[in-house]
């Protein structure tokens, strides 16, 4: 197995107290490899974002245990250990593109000409050289996206969180940012958590898709998804990527009737 750099043991979090108390994850046990790309599924409100916002120490578990990178979740945050993406891109709209791509650096006072470097490097790996310029209200919806993954790659980060990244776009947009993020995550190595609602786009991306029970959330199941890569479209009209869309589908239908006491994600 492939040097783990999630770990979850026995993670439980409650929103609230008494009699207002809400169990939006149980006895969370999982494990993810360094370069994999886990998706997380399953039905709204299950908690898929909240335990990518445990990874990133946006809130804390009430019950387990969490490392990442090697550290708590929290060592990990202040150390940098990783990036995030939205579903909004939240870009400032006064800076322009470059700047909004150095900002990370500028915040960890990295000299100005090392961070016009790796600013324009990050550019050219999401292919918007010659947008430096431009403002993020000059951009489209999906120029915008990549602006954000940029920025979030900008300080090399070991772990990639994605929360719906691609939700709010149209699905041409979406399907053409998928091949990108895929060209992304294999030039550069980051292990990347994707939280997403479609089951065709879990499979398309992903070396493993994490299934998810109703709330409170458990993982029911971690789906190998063994398709060739590099993916692209013909990936989308292969018979096995329709057959790994109908086994997610179907555990998610499943339900708890085969929930595993834990899940380790072994490496592709």
């Amino acid at each position: 197995m492939s040097e783990a750099v999630v770990r979850f043991r026995a993670v439980d979090k409650v929103f609230g107290s008494g009699a207002d108390a809400t169990k939006a994850l149980d006895r969370i046990d999982l494990e993810i490899p360094k370069r994999a790309f886990v998706s997380l599924i399953g039905p709204s409100g299950c908690g898929k974002s909240t335990l990518l916002r445990l990874i990133g120490d946006l809130t804390r578990p009430s019950a387990g245990t969490i490392e990442v990178n090697g550290k708590s979740a929290h060592r990990a945050r202040l150390d940098r250990d990783y990036g995030m993406v939205f579903q909004s891109p939240v870009l400032f709209d006064w800076r322009t593109v470059m700047r909004n791509v150095e900002l990370p650096l500028e915040m960890s006072a990295i000299p100005k000409r090392a961070r016009a470097t790796r600013a324009q490097e990050m550019l050219a790996l999401v292919e918007l050289t010659g947008f430096e310029r431009r403002y993020p209200w000059q951009l489209s919806g999906g120029m915008q996206q990549r602006v954000a993954i940029a920025r979030a790659l900008s300080f090399e980060p070991a772990i990639l969180l994605m929360d719906e990244p691609f939700g709010a776009l149209d699905e041409i947009t979406r399907e053409r940012l998928n091949l990108e993020l895929l060209r992304i995550w294999q030039q550069t190595g980051t292990t990347i958590v994707f939280v997403t609602h479609s089951i065709p786009e879990a499979v398309f991306l992903s070396t493993h898709v994490a299934v998810m029970s109703a709330r409170p959330g458990r993982i029911l199941d971690v789906i190998a998804v063994d398709l060739p890569q590099p993916r692209n479209d013909l990936t989308r009209e292969d018979e096995r990527y329709f057959g790994f869309i109908t086994r997610v589908r179907e555990r998610l239908r499943g339900g708890d009737a085969a929930r595993p006491r834990a899940v380790e994600v072994a490496a592709s």
